[in-house]
């Protein structure tokens, strides 16, 4: 009797123990799951983003029961515009995705309406540990310690010239690469490039542009960084601003001016574009924009011919702080069920493992985000595209010599970073239309420019952009 009591102890014993020790079991080859991603990617990104889905489903995902599905939604606006559409349920809005591509503000904006995951509890300090530190801090939105975005790809600006034409002009004015080290040189050879230009042809005031921007709202925050002012300081997502007026002024003198008198340009969608019709033979855009450089130029005579690329660092104040922008939207995964936040966060870790992530960032000029990966030496092979290879090169020095900046969010976040986009450059095309007419009509250029040249016309600016920024504030 006490034999069969204590057997059937030992086998009670055994079954529970077995019990404890598994693991819940969300998916299985045998029972799969599907998660949907949403993406902004185009182009290269996109095809080299969807080559390592595939990967993924017919390896790992095969294996333990996951299928993911790509779907790209065309720009960062169009992607923001779904979420809104489908989390509202409007007619024929997709359903919700269970991971999409994020910037902070989008995120911000999302996790307020829906509900994103806060990421820490699927990864392990020592897991954690292997990405970039400020990557990671980056996807902490509101400094309160929840990872909502996870970082997949990164990129930093650079400058990027059409070296056959540039060197062409330095050979002529005796300038060099080297002169393009900061912004106050940029706009020096700026000046250079566009009176050689007009020498060369017969009507007077008739110069080209050298140089345009991508993204005006990074020049304006990461210039006022290096000069010592943070213009959004946020905290627990409220925003005070620091929009100083000698800063501003710096920035407007580097900018405003030189395109008001035809040394700074923007003309096409993008400033690829500009390259290619040759409207200007050097650009600062993001490191992945890189991709999109045209190899060659077809001018405004319908001349068309070859031109190579040369990447170099961004342009930075003189005596400036070292602080360099960084972006890259990463990824955000929705608050569904515990089987697709889980399959989700599998499929993150595989896509960011060194190998898949070195794989992207070789085929779109895009920084990988793993310590480990984030070196020279695995990003450079001998069948890689030597462009793209200068460009990840030039960007990880960057990473390395600077403070990377990269805005918290907050509620009117997205707002206030259109506003920084246009409050400069929308001004700098009005009224260089302005001076054109005034060249047209017989005006030297001194002329032409001197009613906005002035400390006047500045001080009214400054005014009006600060009293609409403040507007954004908390």
């Amino acid at each position: 009797m006490k034999k069969g009591i204590m057997s059937s102890f030992i086998i009670l014993g055994v079954l529970l123990s077995g019990c404890g020790s598994q693991k819940e079991e969300l998916y299985s080859s045998s029972n799969p799951v599907d998660i949907t991603v949403w993406t902004y990617y185009n182009g290269d990104q996109l095809s080299s983003f969807n080559t390592l889905v595939k990967k993924f489903n017919r390896t790992q995902g095969k294996e333990n029961g996951i299928y993911v599905e790509s779907v790209s939604c065309g720009t960062v606006n169009d992607l923001e515009k779904n979420l809104k559409d489908s989390i509202e349920k409007k007619v024929g809005a997709s359903e919700i995705p269970d991971m999409f591509s994020a910037y902070n503000d989008i995120a911000y904006t999302i996790d307020q309406m829906h509900g994103i995951v806060d990421l820490n509890k699927y990864f392990s300090d020592d897991e954690l540990d292997e990405y970039i530190e400020g990557y990671v801090q980056d996807g902490n939105i509101l400094n309160n310690g929840k990872l909502k975005v996870f970082p997949v790809a990164k990129s930093t600006e650079i400058l990027t010239i059409n070296k056959t034409d540039f060197d062409i002009f330095a050979k002529a004015t005796n300038v060099s690469s080297k002169d393009l080290s900061t912004i106050e040189g940029l706009v020096e050879v700026s000046q250079k490039y566009y009176e050689w230009t007009d020498s060369l042809t017969p009507k007077p005031n008739d110069g080209k542009a050298f140089f345009g921007r991508d993204a005006m709202a990074n020049y304006i925050l990461a210039g006022s960084m290096q000069l010592g002012h943070e213009i959004f300081k946020v905290k627990n997502g409220k925003m005070k601003l620091d929009y100083n007026e000698k800063v501003a002024r710096k920035l407007w003198d580097n900018y405003y001016i030189p395109y008001i008198k035809g040394y700074f340009t923007a003309s096409g969608v993008f400033r690829t574009d500009d390259i290619k019709t040759g409207n200007i033979i050097g650009y600062v855009g993001s490191s992945s924009s890189a991709t999109y450089f045209p190899k060659t130029v077809t001018n405004s005579n319908d001349e068309t011919y070859s031109i190579k690329m040369e990447t170099l660092p961004c342009p930075q104040f003189k005596d400036s702080k070292n602080y360099a922008i960084q972006q890259g939207a990463g990824m955000a995964v929705m608050k569904t069920t515990k089987t697709k936040q889980q399959a989700a966060v599998e499929f993150l870790k595989w896509l960011t493992d060194t190998k898949q992530n070195v794989q992207f960032s070789k085929e779109t000029g895009y920084l990988p985000v793993k310590k480990e990966a984030n070196k020279v030496e695995p990003l450079v092979d001998n069948n890689n595209n030597m462009d793209t290879q200068k460009v990840v090169e030039v960007s990880i020095d960057t990473v390395k010599e600077n403070a990377m900046y990269s805005p918290k969010a907050f509620k009117q976040g997205t707002t206030a970073r259109a506003y920084l986009q246009s409050m400069m450059a929308d001004k700098a095309t009005e009224d260089r239309q302005v001076v054109e007419t005034n060249l047209k009509n017989g005006q030297d250029l001194d002329q032409a420019t001197a009613s906005f040249n002035s400390d006047e016309y500045f001080e009214q600016w400054y005014q009006e952009t600060k009293t609409q920024l403040q507007t954004y504030e908390d």
